[in-house]
């Protein structure tokens, strides 16, 4: 069967627990991300837990880019889909 897309996980250990509490830091920097690989930014949106972490998804025409953080871990897993071109 043919592929539909990339699927990509990555963790992040280490990181600076200020950023990974921050939605609009998160939020503006996976819309970059999305720019940057030319896919079609359609909607973003993110949720700040309490007392700490952050959900984020960029909904983007070619699929999805989201991210879960634990600042208190100075952990964050983000899962990146996108469509490939025919």
């Amino acid at each position: 069967m043919k592929s539909l897309g990339i699927h990509i996980l990555v963790e992040f250990y280490d990181c600076s627990k200020t950023v990974l509490n921050n939605p609009i830091v998160i939020e503006t920097e996976m819309i970059a991300a999305a720019e940057l690989i030319e896919a079609t930014v359609v909607s973003s949106s993110s949720h700040t837990f309490s007392p700490h972490g952050v959900s984020a998804v960029v909904i983007i025409a070619e699929s999805h880019l989201t991210m879960h953080t634990w600042p208190e871990h100075g952990y964050a897993a983000v899962d990146l889909f996108f469509c490939t071109k025919a």
